[in-house]
């Protein structure tokens, strides 16, 4: 069973850096060990750990336990609340930006 922490970091300072992006971007290709993940970054085995360690504690990632490896995943709830966030936002924007093109006239020139 995945070890899923309740999340106490910020997930949008998680994101902020690019290899932990980058780390996400590979497990959404599938489940990974720490070795794995290593293996396909420019970043030493510690290093991932450290990055995992944030990603896990934003919410954004959970780890099982296979024997003496530790197995990585996505977290749905944390990124789908990521996206919820972002989709709230940016629809409001959106929906600003339509009101104004709306009813801003066309062809006047000032």
């Amino acid at each position: 069973m995945p070890v899923a922490a309740i999340p106490a970091g910020d997930p949008f300072e998680a994101l902020g850096d690019p290899n932990r992006r980058e780390i996400l971007r590979l497990l959404g290709e599938g489940d990974k060990a720490v070795s794995e993940l290593a293996e396909a970054m420019p970043i030493s085995r510690p290093a991932v750990s450290r990055h995992l360690r944030l990603l896990r504690h934003a919410g954004l990632v959970t780890e099982q336990a296979e024997g003496t490896r530790r197995i990585y995943h996505l977290h749905e709830q944390g990124l789908q609340a990521v996206q919820t966030y972002l989709e709230r936002v940016w629809g409001d924007v959106a929906i600003r930006f339509r009101l104004l093109a709306d009813n801003t006239e066309e062809g006047t020139d000032k």
